[in-house]
């Protein structure tokens, strides 16, 4: 039985490893649950090699997938061509079977979801993800001290308005976020809160294949009884490399046969070169490569995960997917305070320390605590199945869709 049709628009593709992470599962389990699915994305043309893996994808799950070119140059106007490519790859998907519902992936698709309501009455979610616009000028994308970026960013900030007021549903990664719009001032539809979720079935100790970790295990070499703390996913924008390189300098004074395994796309010869800076024993720096599929296998591997973000305003609304994909395998986190959610996940599931500031004395005293009071990690992936189990997210966005549905019905 189909219960809608719906179109999912994201300006984030299917072969990024964000549109498999945090986009395809939920659609996977909303067609499950009967939702007739149109999923419309930018690709960028270096991850093409992945399409035929989504095309197969999408086709076992009957999700009706419409990829167009993302473009990235010249600036500002590849954008603007991105979203009216977009406007029209969706208006003629709607001429040819209509659509009960939008549900826009965060502010370009939202700037597409708002056009469809004004041109043909569909209503829209506003799936915000985060203070979007804040963060460019956060992460230093945008200069708000040019005059070009200064107007992006106030054009964006009045279109946050509009998407808050104008949609018909709003999603927060964060009850930090919901609480920040609060003070806002501004009348806006209603927010519900789902963070960013995790397949804890793939995420799962007890579901690895011991012959492939055993595997990958020699693949990576990272010694016998070594103490392993352990990074996983992008570094750059948000992600403290140095600050992190400089705790697992202070983490060495205590325990010198640890490494620091990392788990991430960057270059290995970016991540090394930052910790030769810092005078460690480019030695005890691992780092690999890795599908989505082998992350599990190799958080496996670890005995602590650490993640620090930079501590900025647009923050309040972030969810990082590392913290459920790491407490999902029972890994005890040491993280930074004052991000999101994060601090009161850590405390009401005891699943790590926190970290009140960059420095050396809040760095040994984090080491103390994480050896005088671990949580067992049993109980710290039973947290991770609590709040960030996918499930539960993709029923989240299921009860949106049909009271959405349910209200159009009864008007």
């Amino acid at each position: 039985m189909i219960m809608a049709r719906v179109l999912f628009i994201s300006y984030d593709g299917m072969t990024d490893p964000l549109g498999q992470s945090q986009v395809l599962p939920y659609l996977i389990g909303l067609s499950k649950k009967g939702y007739q699915i149109s999923l419309l994305s930018c690709e960028k043309p270096e991850r093409a090699f992945l399409k035929d893996t989504i095309i197969k994808l999408c086709k076992q799950h009957h999700i009706d997938w419409h990829p167009i070119a993302y473009t990235k140059k010249p600036p500002i106007l590849s954008t603007l061509k991105d979203v009216s490519a977009l406007r029209k790859k969706a208006a003629v998907l709607h001429q040819q079977q209509p659509y009960q519902l939008v549900h826009c992936r965060s502010y370009i698709a939202a700037l597409v979801g708002q056009w469809l309501k004004k041109k043909y009455g569909l209503p829209y979610i506003f799936d915000m993800r985060g203070f979007w616009a804040n963060e460019r000028v956060d992460g230093g994308l945008w200069n708000t001290q040019k005059r070009i970026y200064r107007k992006i960013y106030q054009f964006f900030k009045k279109k946050e308005q509009q998407f808050l007021i104008g949609a018909d549903a709003v999603v927060s990664l964060t009850y930090c976020a919901q609480e920040e719009i609060s003070t806002w001032g501004i009348p806006h539809a209603p927010i519900t809160v789902i963070p960013c979720c995790v397949d804890t079935q793939l995420f799962d100790p007890e579901a690895l294949n011991k012959d492939k970790l055993l595997q990958l295990k020699r693949k990576v070499a990272l010694g016998q009884n070594k103490l392993v703390l352990g990074y996983v996913g992008s570094l750059g924008t948000w992600y403290l490399l140095k600050e992190m390189l400089e705790f697992f300098k202070i983490w060495l004074s205590q325990f010198p046969d640890a490494v620091f395994f990392f788990v991430t796309n960057e270059p290995k010869e970016m991540i090394l070169k930052a910790a030769q800076q810092l005078r460690i024993d480019t030695h005890k720096i691992v780092v690999v490569n890795a599908q989505r599929s082998e992350v599990p296998y190799y958080i496996a591997m670890m005995d602590f995960g650490i993640f620090f973000i930079k501590n900025a305003y647009s923050k309040k609304a972030s969810s990082p997917v590392k913290q459920g994909e790491m407490m999902a395998m029972g890994l005890p986190l040491i993280c930074n305070a004052g991000v999101g959610d994060t601090d009161y996940i850590v405390q009401k599931y005891h699943s790590g320390v926190l970290v009140p500031s960059f420095d050396t004395t809040a760095y040994n005293a984090a080491i103390t605590t994480l050896r005088n009071s671990l949580q067992h990690p049993n109980e710290i992936r039973k947290g991770a199945i609590d709040y960030f189990d996918l499930e539960k997210g993709i029923q989240s966005y299921a009860n949106l869709y049909q009271s959405l549905l349910s209200g159009l019905q009864s008007q």
